[in-house]
């Protein structure tokens, strides 16, 4: 018996989907570990769109485990799906792979330079370095291995008996116009559901259906390997298939029971592996509400292998700041390795937590991500002083582990956007980047960087490879000389009060009172007066102050925040830049 430890959240989506599946596994399979699963086709990179259709799951089952249950967490890489088309963009690979069209995808030659063996591995083994980061446990399961070693043997040999049946049902579906495209949708496992819907070689992927009727099942050419495949004739009594290519003009009989070098149709391959598995719990795409999906009508088929449907929410879109609609089978879309490369793990795990499956959200590769940790900071501040509140709280305890244990932290979680200000005016110096973090809190000084990191280390990528060159911080050599003899009176007394000021202000929050309230003091207000004590002029003359140190410091209109700023360039060139 499992020892449930109730959660101690009760209102957040994983907690509700937690509640439902145990319910339901119990149910069907009482006794017997939970199962839940994903699907991914490792057709070219797998984006952070994918990354929805495990981590819904993920925190599912990581909340019945945290409950006491055993869990299994499949995900499926369907790497014996079909090559579709060579995808745009991706390192290694140009327009002669266009010769492997039609063969499974672990037939493939991987792209050029890649340690791996084939298209599938390589694809695939980068998102598993990047659930091994987060902390997702999964039982991997591939699909080439399942029907190369014939574990499937007994289930395709019943849907081909079974073959009216599932035509029947599929009939329902044929003659129905197809819906309109949604502009944003992501399908779980995009490149199967893309050959159900569009067909592949000389019969439809969606059907199977020839000359000799329909077949549910698919051989790949004994000659060319490719799945250009019609099968002709089918002999229920001694399982005997003959098939012809399309591609090459092979032909050949084969003995079902034996043949172990095809699979089944999309739509009867998916519901047969959640009878086969057990599935309770699996999400799908927003596509997968329409009329004829594979999911809805994966529904009807999986009681045909003594199965039933899992339940799981469907899932929108996941979008990038600044970037279209992803697609896997192209290249050059972000991947949970590009975004692990700029984040840690726990703002990832945190952003697909705190969202329910239903509701889209960004991940920001852009400014945006510095507002992204400044929230992430402030949460983990009402975490650990106990005001957050409890859906906050939970999506922040999903966030930062799992029931295995905490993901591994920064030990001094200093602000993303001074670390980010800091790696991009040092450019990479590591003993000025300790000068200037070791002056951001003189009473408890940094001493080392491995203190901030991994975070500094995710800054420091994030300048290196999304800060556009022309938007990066170049401090002057020189002074102004130009602008400093143009100052008037005021631009003159404000700099003064500046540098008078630098000594005995020198850290992090000194400098910031200082540089916002010289405007103050100049109006005659107190350098501590709040906002509601001032009048609107006062914003104005702080934003013209703020932009004459820019440009005396580094030739520009705005930069980093001008605290970090000051520390970065150090007192003795900020005296020298500003006239002294």
């Amino acid at each position: 018996m499992p020892i449930v430890a109730q959660s101690t959240e009760t209102t957040d989506w994983v907690s509700r989907f937690a509640d439902e599946v145990i319910e339901e596994s119990e149910r069907r399979a009482p006794g017997k570990p939970v199962v839940v699963a994903s699907g991914l086709s490792p057709s070219g990179p797998i984006h952070l769109g994918n990354l929805r259709e495990v981590m819904t799951p993920h925190l599912v089952a990581d909340e019945i485990r945290r409950r006491g249950y055993q869990v299994r967490h499949l995900i499926s890489w369907d790497d014996y799906d079909r090559y579709r088309k060579v995808p745009n963009g991706v390192a290694g690979i140009d327009d002669s792979w266009a010769e492997h069209i039609g063969k499974p995808l672990t037939s493939v030659p991987a792209p050029k330079g890649s340690a791996h063996p084939n298209w599938a591995e390589h694809f695939k083994a980068a998102m598993v370095e990047s659930l091994a980061e987060m902390g997702v446990e999964f039982d991997g399961i591939s699909q080439t291995a399942q029907y190369t070693s014939g574990v499937y043997r007994e289930q395709v040999l019943h849907a081909m008996r079974q073959r009216g049946e599932i035509d029947a049902i599929l009939a329902q579906y044929r003659t129905k116009k197809a819906p309109a495209k949604k502009q944003q949708s992501q399908k779980p496992v995009d490149e199967a559901e893309l050959e159900a819907a569009e067909g592949s070689g000389a019969a439809a992927e969606d059907d199977g259906n020839s000359s000799a009727g329909y077949f549910p099942y698919k051989p790949y050419c004994g000659q060319c390997e490719k799945d250009l495949t019609t099968v002709t004739s089918y002999d229920d009594d001694t399982t005997e298939l003959s098939y012809t290519c399309g591609a090459c003009g092979f032909s050949e009989s084969v003995l079902l029971s034996e043949f172990n070098r095809g699979k089944l149709v999309w739509k009867v391959d998916w519901p047969m592996r959640w009878a086969y598995e057990g599935v309770v719990f699996e999400p799908s795409g927003v596509d997968h509400s329409s009329p004829g999906s594979s999911f809805q009508v994966g529904g009807q088929i999986v009681g045909i292998f003594g199965g039933k449907q899992p339940i799981g929410p469907m899932y929108a879109f996941v979008g990038i700041s600044g970037m279209a609609k992803m697609s896997s089978s192209r290249g050059g879309v972000p991947t949970p390795a590009d975004a692990l490369k700029i984040m840690e793990p726990q703002i990832l795990r945190w952003l697909y937590a705190r969202r329910r499956p239903n509701q889209s959200f960004k991940i920001a590769f852009d400014q945006e991500i510095q507002r992204l940790y400044d929230e992430w900071d402030k949460l983990d501040s009402k975490v650990a002083d106990g005001s957050a509140l409890p859906a906050d709280a939970a999506a922040h305890a999903r966030a930062v582990g799992t029931a295995a244990g905490e993901l591994p932290r920064t030990s001094r979680p200093l602000p993303y956007r001074t670390l980010a200000s800091v790696a991009d005016i040092t450019a990479g110096h590591q003993d000025q980047a300790l000068r200037i973090l070791s002056e951001l809190d003189p009473a408890d000084p940094l001493a080392s960087l491995d203190e901030a990191r991994p975070r500094l280390d995710k800054a420091e990528a994030w300048i290196n490879t999304q800060v556009p060159a022309d938007q990066r911080t170049i401090v002057r050599d020189e002074p102004d000389a130009e602008l400093l003899k143009s100052l008037d009176e005021q631009g003159q007394a404000s700099l003064r009060l500046l540098l008078d000021g630098l000594e005995s202000h020198w850290s992090l929050d000194g400098l910031t009172h200082l540089v916002y309230g010289v405007p103050k003091v100049q109006a005659g207000f107190s350098a501590d007066a709040t906002p509601k004590e001032l009048p609107p002029e006062i914003k104005t003359a702080q934003r013209s102050f703020f932009a004459l140190l820019y440009h005396l410091l580094v030739g520009r209109d705005t930069g980093p925040r001008l605290p970090t700023l000051l520390l970065a360039v150090g007192q003795e060139r900020v005296r020298a830049l500003l006239g002294e």
